[in-house]
């Protein structure tokens, strides 16, 4: 379908990428991968055709049709949200009226025989047949349904687009290229701004597309459920690997170690040619040996392996200082911004060592309650109260309106620093992406993205107990991502993190709170519990759903529940108590083994090491049961509040 065909790009007397070739065929899921500044963003714009290659070409199919998602893009804010998406169906408006032109001009016309007639007729047929195929008969379905999944409101579905924020101007754009439906999608980084539903949501309908896909994404979780084939870009060359990214992961270290051992094996040859050809090189007798090594040095082809500075890997918070069992505690906490109201309600309590995820959708109060635990914002209602010798770290994404801008990205850093930490300054910017003389550059000088990772960086080496992060990755890259999440995990102080990263959040969260329809909702388990829980409450949600808002399902909405509603409600109950209940019987089972190891050890005169064996498994088996119970218990209890 497109074919890059040798494509070489430079700048000046630099080389981005030299003669790189690869097919995309139809239906293909292809997620493109590589260090920021490898090029990835070039290879869609050459493809869309908004730049042009040093040499090389891009070859289309003459039916190939192109829909690019850049990073950052213009909204109109001249109309509203359902006028400017419908825009994305000017093809099929234009076919509208040329139907009801033919069809009239066919009505009156009489002389059915003629040529001009027969012209008209296949004119009107191909008009139909081009409509049906774009979609034109579900037009105000698809756009409906492609809205509400990126997370609009219908009662937003008239608002101008100019009061929305640049993360939503962004879901239009998206949802415009969505209806094209064109042959293939080109999306650079196209989860920045959108919620993890909504994530989801894309997800399912690229899986599910007819056309192809090339897409750059630093969400590892993304890419693994889209993508079947990655391709990276390394020093100017790529790589195909017919895989999702988790697998091409693996496939890359083999690779890497294989490219590796040629390189030290090359770099060998090389020392002992340049060694021969110094100690000879005036020595007439080997003058021809001399003159063969120096031509073979000259047609080698050099091996190149892209540096890994794998010590950035132990980079870590320094350790919290000591603070109070409560950290912090929220009482019937609420915030309006006049007559709208945001959330309410909000009733939990921060302990000490808690890995918090706030997840919701945009809008829903995530950035509000952060805002408001660090006391930036005053709440509307109820009592936020901070425990005692807590000192927070706010990250957020304008953190970076904070540091001075006269100083260089290595002074931010140094003017922080105390202790031994000082020493690995260099390490700790190459990690956040800042290397060669990026760390002279001044604050001022520095991109948006930029200056959030090197606030990220100077916020890990400030000593707190409580940190407070507000999308800490939207301009990481994976690896930078990892560092973060590996630091985050060693932490031994407090974590409230804001993002839609699914597999940043995995392993560093063990409770979720979901900012959802004004309220705020406790899971007692990590970010996939939480999803899976989600979606199961979802499908309750669309089984309950009656077609029509009525005066009685308004009545229904404020506690009472018609029968169907009160029947399916029964019936999960009935599920989540027997769920209970085998847990209860397993973990009476359990009890009495572990009883009956108790009373053998106690008499035991020799030991076995085959049965403390099983008596650890089974503590173990059982502290997994305790946990298993408490939350299927919690699930119970919430269930028949509602």
């Amino acid at each position: 379908m497109i074919s890059i065909d040798n494509l070489t790009v430079s700048f000046g007397g630099w080389t981005l990428f030299d003669g790189i070739s690869f097919l995309v065929n139809p239906k293909e899921r292809i997620g493109l991968v590589g260090r920021n500044g490898a090029g990835k963003t070039t290879i869609l714009k050459l493809i869309a055709g908004l730049q042009q290659p040093t040499s090389g070409a891009v070859t289309k199919n003459a039916d190939c049709t192109i829909g690019y998602l850049p990073q950052q893009m213009q909204v109109a804010d001249t109309t509203t949200l359902i006028a400017e998406t419908a825009k994305a169906f000017e093809e099929v408006l234009a076919l509208e009226a040329e139907i009801e032109r033919l069809t009239a001009e066919i009505a009156v016309r009489t002389d059915y025989e003629s040529e001009e007639y027969e012209k008209l007729l296949h004119r009107l047929n191909d008009a139909n047949d081009r409509y049906h195929i774009l979609g034109g008969d579900t037009r105000d379905a698809d756009i409906e349904k492609t809205l509400l999944g990126l997370g609009f409101r219908r009662e937003e579905f008239e608002k101008p687009t100019c009061e929305f924020s640049g993360g939503w101007r962004m879901r239009i754009e998206l949802a415009k290229l969505l209806l094209r439906r064109p042959s293939i999608f080109l999306l650079d980084e196209p989860t920045n701004h959108l919620d993890i539903e909504s994530i989801q949501w894309l997800e399912e309908y690229l899986k599910n597309y007819n056309g192809a896909v090339l897409l750059i994404s630093h969400d590892r979780a993304f890419l693994d459920n889209v993508t079947t084939r990655t391709i990276e870009l390394s020093l100017g060359k790529i790589y195909d690997y017919k895989v999702p990214y988790s697998q091409f992961v693996t496939l890359r270290a083999e690779r890497r170690a294989q490219q590796l051992a040629a390189y030290q094996n090359q770099q060998r040859l090389i020392e002992k040619s340049e060694e021969f050809i110094e100690k000879f090189r005036y020595k007439p007798t080997k003058s021809n040996q001399v003159q063969s090594r120096i031509k073979q040095l000259d047609k080698l082809e050099r091996i190149e392996v892209e540096e890994e500075d794998l010590a950035t890997l132990n980079i870590k918070f320094p350790p919290a200082p000591r603070s109070g069992q409560i950290v912090a505690d929220i009482k019937g906490v609420g915030k309006a911004f006049g007559s709208h109201r945001v959330f309410s309600g909000a009733e939990f309590t921060i302990h000490k060592g808690d890995k918090i995820a706030l997840v919701g959708r945009n809008g829903e109060g995530k950035t509000t309650f952060a805002r408001m635990l660090i006391g930036e914002l005053e709440q509307s209602e109820g009592e936020i109260k901070i425990g005692a010798n807590v000192s927070i770290g706010y990250y957020a994404q304008n953190q970076d309106d904070l540091m001075n801008g006269d100083f260089t990205v290595y002074d931010t850093l140094d003017r922080v620093a105390v202790g031994d930490i000082r020493t690995r300054l260099r390490d700790i910017l190459g990690a956040f992406l800042f290397r060669g003389e990026d760390i002279d550059k001044k604050v001022k000088v520095l991109s948006g993205g930029e200056r959030s990772r090197l606030a990220m960086a100077r916020m890990m080496l400030e000593p707190h107990n409580l940190l407070i992060l507000d999308e800490p990755t939207n301009h990481m890259d994976m690896r930078s991502k990892d560092i973060l999440k590996t630091a985050l995990q060693k932490f031994d102080g407090t974590v409230v993190v804001v993002s839609h990263d699914r597999e940043f959040l995995d392993g560093i969260v063990d409770k979720v709170y979901e900012f959802r329809d004004g309220g705020v909702r406790e899971y007692l388990g990590g970010i996939y519990y939480f999803l899976e829980k989600r979606k199961l409450e979802n499908l309750h949600e669309i089984e309950r759903k009656a077609p029509v808002v009525t005066v009685a399902k308004q009545e229904q909405s404020q506690g009472k529940l018609s029968y169907e509603q009160k029947k399916e409600q029964e019936k999960l109950l009935r599920k989540l108590r027997k769920n209970v209940e085998r847990i209860e019987a397993e973990l009476e089972s359990v009890e009495k083994q572990i009883a009956e190891y108790d009373a053998r050890f106690a008499t035991a005169t020799e030991y076995n090491a085959e049965d403390y064996k099983a008596y650890d498994e089974l503590k173990g088996r059982y502290d997994h049961l305790m946990h298993e119970w408490e939350k299927a218990s919690y699930e119970v209890e919430i269930t028949e509040q509602q």
